[in-house]
């Protein structure tokens, strides 16, 4: 049950409203009511103490998988959300290798019945571009948008067959959603991890950058051909970064995202050497062919790294998404060529993204933006008002600490996945509460909240 909140003396970073001040936030009736200095509210509010700390939108996930239905054992919808509700993401977008596959109405109908009734935040599903992912034939896209899905795509695979992609995308245009594709030529894959002198020396089959720069190249060219939406998922290659540059100055409707290790992580870590990047050990808790790293793009080089947090604050990757993808450890505790591709991060993307704003890199309102307007401008073409604390605009708020030390303990994950790198790492930012259509869902320091006036 939402009730009113009063969100005291934080400092406000409403990017799409060009704000960052301290001020007070108040939500009534699972709306924000008013924002301003001193702020009154009704008797028996729920008052959090927001000094020193960052308030802004909720975070806006555009790719992340729940699992259900089909693979529960990974993940659920009630456990995936939970474990965003940690991380401060107030709406997800899940992708559709499930099994069934999002490509039917029933399908999107069970998952946002399911996220109604078990899940902590809000769910927006993206169905399918084919039937069963298979990559033969179209599904009714005009049916399964009008069901909810905010856009398309066959994640975990690339729309191989160009002339399906031009359909999907020519489709999608009167729709006013997005193909998100996942890039990656097939015939130029089937590694395991960034082809360079890492993998030689590692013994391990690489997966060149070319795979992803040239389906890339090739979604640009059939944006531009049909008009079209595309949004380029999980971009990890100087190349790709390139191409939708390019695209961009054309005025071409293409859009692309980055992960959180895109943006931290490289292919040394694979090593078991990641003590030159973002995320320090709390102890020597490394080592060689760990295959929590391996991930689907691949962990890429550090030149690759300074192209992607350039790229994000410059605007021309528009938005920040986890591609949280959790796995059994059966799926993990094997030999690193037969293990599955994935990392769960809905936990530590905020504390792995914040260590580019502690360098000097990014700074918070452009960080706060690409978790927030930047993907809510994707997908919310529904007037649903996410990414923004605009009067009337959904009461969905995070509360974080830039400042907050901790260490990743992957046993105390929400997240049935327990497949991250950075356990035992030590990450510096983390959330204080998460604010769910006036609800709050989740309290990471006590402390802060008081009941009453």
């Amino acid at each position: 049950m939402s009730r009113s909140i009063l969100i005291k003396d934080g400092r406000i970073i409403d990017p799409r409203n060009g704000m960052d001040a301290v001020s007070d936030l108040l939500i009534l009736e699972g709306k924000v009511a008013e924002v301003g200095k001193a702020l009154a509210a009704p008797e028996g509010t729920l008052v959090l103490n927001a000094r020193g700390l960052v308030v802004s939108p909720g975070f806006v996930d555009l790719h992340c998988h729940l699992r259900e239905p089909g693979f529960e054992e990974k993940e659920t919808i009630a456990t995936g959300t939970l474990a965003a509700a940690r991380g401060g993401f107030t709406t997800v977008c899940c992708m559709p290798n499930t099994q069934p596959a999002i490509d039917t109405r029933a399908t999107v109908d069970f998952i946002l019945a399911k996220a109604r009734s078990e899940g902590a935040v809000r769910v927006l599903p993206v169905a399918a571009v084919t039937k069963g992912r298979t990559g033969g034939q179209l599904v009714e896209m005009g049916e399964l948008a009008e069901a909810g899905a905010v856009g398309f795509s066959d994640d975990g695979d690339p729309v191989a067959d160009p002339r399906l992609m031009r359909s999907a995308l020519t489709y999608t245009r009167p729709l006013g959603l997005p193909v998100m594709d996942h890039c990656e030529d097939p015939s130029l894959s089937g590694g395991v991890m960034h082809e360079g002198k890492v993998s030689t020396r590692l013994g391990l089959r690489g997966i060149p950058a070319a795979a992803e720069e040239s389906m890339v190249a090739r979604d640009i060219l059939l944006a531009e051909l049909t008009g079209g939406s595309v949004h380029i998922a999980h971009i990890s290659a100087a190349g790709s970064v390139e191409l939708v540059r390019r695209a961009k100055a054309k005025g071409l409707p293409v859009t692309a995202e980055v992960t959180p290790h895109h943006l931290t992580l490289t292919h040394e870590w694979i090593t078991g050497d990641g003590t030159t990047e973002a995320q320090q050990p709390a102890a020597n808790t490394g080592y060689p062919y760990d295959t929590n790293t391996k991930v689907n793009p691949p962990l890429r080089e550090s030149a690759d790294v300074d192209v992607m947090v350039e790229a994000l604050r410059e605007g021309i990757i528009d938005a920040i998404a986890t591609d949280h993808a959790p796995h059994t450890i059966v799926e993990k505790l094997c030999p690193y060529d037969e293990a599955a591709f994935g990392i769960s991060v809905l936990e530590t993307g905020l504390g792995s993204v914040l260590s580019l704003f502690h360098q000097g890199r990014i700074d918070l309102p452009t960080l706060v933006a690409r978790l927030t307007v930047g993907p809510a401008g994707i997908i919310d073409h529904g007037g649903l008002g996410l990414g923004t604390l605009s009067v009337g605009a959904p009461g969905d708020v995070t509360v974080f600490d830039p400042d907050i030390e901790w260490v990743v303990d992957v046993e105390r994950f929400s997240s049935k996945g327990r497949n991250s790198p950075l356990h035992g790492r030590r990450l510096k930012g983390g959330v204080v509460a998460t604010v769910f259509n006036g609800s709050v869902v989740f309290e990471g320091s006590r402390e802060a909240v008081t009941d009453g006036r």
